[in-house]
């Protein structure tokens, strides 16, 4: 068969076995067919073929110097990394001896790089004096604010138990505890917050003295300066930039560092030039355990604040949810000092800027109502409220992933994917498909992914005054109404009572609900005394025409066991109504004990379930069952009514006169 002139494929007259027609090449006219060579590589060697693949990062902008504003010379790139290593050398500097380490940048394993190195002296011109000892010798490799896809290499390749599962997060463990150990965190006890802090009972805060803390911190500072390598986050906390918070976390494990890097505010290229001396550190030696002859020890874990030192050090525990709530813990600190209001809540915002608090403990709700399609997120779980409206702490979600599936959590099941931790979970070892049912290594299975995974997220994570603070109860007694309109007097009450109702086990048939209270919706992470946050809240609120709500996202018609849930269609409704100020316009009446003020119509919600004795078939039980949870609110609240704020300032008597009256 004759070629077709071009040079090209040409159908022939035979068939193929398949019974198409054959396909013949031609040669073209200059012999060859497809010529798909190129020169060959420069390199030399294959490590040389290596360093070709990976391009420098070059900084983006040049620092600005420290003297003559924005006409000092720009420093050099080399100047900066010095800078920037002395900063972290001071930061893992043991007190007790003259320097801080030798600590270089880059990966220990990569030993062609040539060390820079930054060895930083306490007292100046004083001589390395016997108290130099052998880890002094050593370099320590500082991993400083790497990508998640550098993270992902160090923990597959260096820490047992981590793994690309099949939707691209990295699973990993977080060892022998799985949960928060609130028994053993320690806050330092000195002068200033002995006055300033709330102890006693009911209080989070379980003290310790300086010189403990001393010893905790010297002993997580050489784990860490004992280690061939240690990853450096440097971020900030809180998305208002007049009130951010810098926070350098100094970990042994990727896993922490992704975690971190994720949860916390991820600085852009030109702040972390400019970024400096930190205000808070973290050290977080998790793997190796506290003394346990160290005066105020408990256990091998201890979680330890110092808040004059601006320092938190973690031993015994590698669970990264430590490093979050104890930074949110720090910000109930120095917020309040700033007369801004630390919250622990979930916040979104509709379309015309109206803005919505919600807090609710555990299993009421807060995840799934203020994750709403129709309206930006502005945060899941801490916030501010300032002068300027109200910012995220956080840059990132800590989403509980138990039983979670694409249906019921559509936002979050999507944002696990590559970047994101999966903490304890159990996947298919083949697949590597996520079992979230499965609950073999701990109930509490976790996923961290940044904020900007979720589609409707509002970045920057700010908005204006809230329009409305929606606080939110599971009743499982079945007596609270499914929504009530509050005073500010009333919200106060109950923002400090921080109500829900616990269903208990069921194994010998039904057992009794049980009532649950965690001041301010988050007791175990605030530091004042919660009389503080609530007059704080109905300040703010008072000052920017917010509507305080009470929500029952629990039971009706009886108390868990007979009654029913109350409809989640329903509940929509009413935070809609909420949401669109509809609800501020209808008509309300008061009910007994706790005179609440409720609605009588809802729109789509059906008017009898509105007032909850209208579901309760035995009006005589109904009233009974009104009268005992009036009665836990009394007794949790006997707590607070002594409680004197500073040398004179007693709780008010408006506030107790809001809660049940019998």
């Amino acid at each position: 068969m004759a070629a077709n002139g071009n040079g090209e494929f040409s159908f022939g007259k035979g068939t193929a076995r398949n019974g198409l027609s054959k396909i013949q090449t031609q040669k073209r006219n200059n012999e060859i067919c497809h010529d798909d060579s190129a020169p060959p590589v420069k390199a030399q060697t294959i490590d040389e073929l290596h360093s070709l693949q990976k391009k420098r990062s070059a900084p983006t902008t040049p620092i600005k110097g420290s003297q003559g504003g924005a006409f000092a010379p720009p420093i050099s790139d080399e100047e900066r990394q010095k800078q920037q290593l002395q900063s972290i050398s001071a930061s893992l500097a043991s007190l007790t001896r003259e320097t801080g380490p030798k600590v270089v940048r880059g990966d220990p394993a990569r030993q062609s790089e040539t060390p820079r190195v930054a060895h930083v002296s306490h007292h100046h011109f004083t001589c390395p004096t016997i108290s130099v000892s052998d880890s002094s010798l050593k370099f320590t490799h500082i991993l400083y604010n790497l990508s998640p896809a550098e993270l992902y290499e160090q923990a597959i390749q260096y820490e047992k138990g981590s793994f690309i599962t099949s939707n691209g997060a990295l699973a990993t463990l977080s060892g022998a505890k799985t949960g928060r150990s609130p028994r053993d965190k320690r806050v330092v006890k000195d002068e200033t917050t002995e006055d300033e802090l709330w102890w006693g009972k009911g209080s989070p805060n379980i003290e310790m003295d300086e010189h403990t803390f001393m010893v905790n911190r010297e002993r997580a500072v050489d784990y860490l300066n004992s280690l061939d390598k240690v990853f450096v986050n440097d971020q900030f906390l809180n998305w208002d930039p007049e009130n951010r918070i810098k926070v350098r976390i100094v970990s042994a494990r990727a896993y922490h560092s992704l975690f971190m890097h994720n949860m916390c505010i991820r600085p852009t290229p030109e702040e972390l030039e400019d970024f400096g001396t930190p205000d808070f550190t973290i050290y977080n030696a998790g793997q190796f355990p506290c003394n346990r002859y160290t005066h105020y020890m408990t256990s091998s874990t201890s979680i330890d604040l110092n808040l004059a030192r601006r320092e938190m050090v973690i031993l015994g525990t590698q669970y990264a949810g430590e490093m979050k709530k104890g930074l949110f813990g720090v910000m109930h600190y120095l917020m309040p000092r700033r007369h801004i209001l630390s919250l622990h809540s979930g916040c979104n915002m509709g379309k015309d800027g109206d803005v919505a608090l919600f807090f609710g403990l555990s299993g009421t709700g807060k995840t799934t109502l203020s994750t709403d399609h129709n309206r930006y997120l502005i945060g899941d779980d801490e916030h501010c409220w300032s002068e300027n409206g109200v910012s995220n702490i956080e840059g990132g979600c800590y989403a509980k992933c138990i039983d979670l599936s694409r249906e019921k959590e559509p936002d979050i099941w999507n944002a696990i994917k590559f970047g994101t931790v999966l903490e304890n979970v159990v996947f298919d070892e083949h697949t590597r498909e996520v079992d979230y049912s499965d609950k073999s290594v701990t109930e509490n299975t976790r996923a961290a992914y940044p904020i900007e995974y979720i589609p409707n997220a509002k970045l920057p994570c700010v908005g204006p005054h809230p329009k409305n603070v929606i606080l939110l109860a599971c009743d499982a007694f079945g007596v609270l109404p499914p929504v009530s309109k509050l005073s500010l007097a009333q919200t106060m009450y109950h923002f400090i009572s921080g109500y829900t109702a616990l269903v208990a086990g069921t194994e010998e048939g039904v057992k009794e609900p049980q009532a649950t209270f965690s001041a301010c919706f988050g007791a175990a992470f605030i530091m004042l005394h919660p009389t503080k946050y609530a007059a704080m809240l109905a300040e703010k609120m008072q000052k920017h025409g917010a509507t305080g709500w009470l929500v029952n996202t629990g039971w009706s018609g009886g108390s868990y066991g007979s009654g029913n849930r109350i409809k989640l269609p329903y509940t929509r409704k009413i935070i809609d109504a909420i949401h669109s100020g509809s609800l501020l316009k209808v008509n309300y009446k008061k009910t007994e004990v706790f005179g609440l003020e409720i609605p009588t119509e809802v729109e789509g919600v059906p008017s009898e379930i509105l007032d909850p004795v209208n579901t309760w078939s035995d009006k005589k039980t109904y009233k009974e069952t009104l009268l005992k949870l009036g009665g836990l609110f009394k007794r949790n609240f006997e707590t607070f009514t002594n409680y004197k704020i500073g040398k004179d300032n007693k709780l008010t008597e408006e506030i107790l006169a809001a809660g049940p009256n019998f």
